[in-house]
């Protein structure tokens, strides 16, 4: 296990505050031009091209078998689905609000930790996640108006996100980070191949693009790899604890992004709506953090192993 190097962690995971939400432009960029199957498969076969050859060079283990494989294999289902829905609400929705609903994941990740694993959740970050919800309403508030219901696919992609989640903390300790991002884009290119061959009818089709629309293309699978390499990295350097709260540092690069490439800025209500979910959330997490720093210490495992990143 590496030391500590905090500003490092701090640094990447800065990093992949600036990365995500410019893959999620690009995904924007995308969404009228090109299928959604072909930007999928693009997005999953370009991590799997990249990471594979990561691991022949660092001698990581990447082989699974029983039941790690079987939830690897569920886990990256549900991650090609919250992705697609992600892409497709992107494709209706400013980048800034459609990247802001998704922050309610902390509050789906407590009720899911309670009510499945069985979790202690005090009453006061229960508040917390109703405040948090409040705020998702007024931000989806005037999307809805505009758009209907694919204002709500940020909030499916949330509660997406906090089930994966959820399966990656199970099998964490069975992986290694990367070795289990690399299995993963191979699994969902050989899940998206046939359903490219046979899904033209739902749009999940490959169709020959230009120029530019190759380049984007190129871009979102290699920004998307990126982003969770910075954040694996990030979290091999510092705690979570540390560098969890700088995520929500995402929303305003997003503002950013969203202002520079596509004019959008959000409106009062939504504003205020992005502010509300993120002194909630940052709420959650140092709570979370003052609630583990008062129980006592666990027994150190034999083998430590970092949270793995999508």
């Amino acid at each position: 296990m590496s030391e500590d190097r905090p500003i490092l962690g701090i640094g990447l995971m800065l990093g992949f505050c600036i990365v995500a939400p410019l893959a999620d432009a690009v995904a924007k960029l995308l969404g009228q031009a090109v299928p959604l199957g072909e930007v999928l498969l693009f997005r999953f076969g370009l991590q799997a091209a990249i990471l594979i050859p990561l691991i022949a060079l660092t001698g990581r283990i990447w082989r699974m078998r029983g039941m790690v494989l079987w939830l690897t294999g569920l886990r990256t289902v549900v991650h090609l689905t919250g992705i697609a829905m992600m892409f497709t609400a992107l494709r209706y929705l400013p980048l800034a609000e459609a990247i802001a609903i998704t922050f309610v994941m902390p509050f789906f990740l407590l009720i899911l930790g309670k009510f499945v694993l069985g979790e202690e959740v005090g009453h006061r970050r229960v508040i917390a996640c109703i405040v948090g919800f409040a705020g998702t309403l007024l931000v989806v508030q005037p999307s809805f108006a505009q758009v209907g219901w694919p204002a709500l696919l940020p909030v499916g992609v949330a509660l997406n996100f906090a089930v994966f989640m959820l399966m990656t903390r199970k099998i964490a300790k069975a992986t290694d980070p990367i070795g289990l991002q690399a299995v993963s884009g191979v699994m969902a290119v050989a899940i998206m191949l046939p359903l490219l061959a046979f899904g033209t009818e739902t749009g999940l089709n490959f169709e020959v693009s230009g120029g530019y629309e190759w380049g984007l293309l190129l871009a979102i699978g290699s920004l998307g790899t990126l982003a969770h390499l910075l954040m694996t990295w990030s979290l091999r350097y510092a705690p979570s604890a540390t560098v969890a709260p700088m995520q929500y540092l995402e929303i305003p690069f997003a503002t950013l992004i969203g202002w520079l490439i596509f004019s959008n800025w959000p409106n009062p209500i939504a504003a205020a709506g992005i502010c509300v979910i993120m002194a909630a959330g940052l709420y959650v997490l140092f709570r979370e953090r003052a609630t583990s720093r008062a129980k006592p210490e666990p027994p150190a495992p034999s083998d430590p192993t970092q949270i793995a990143a999508g």
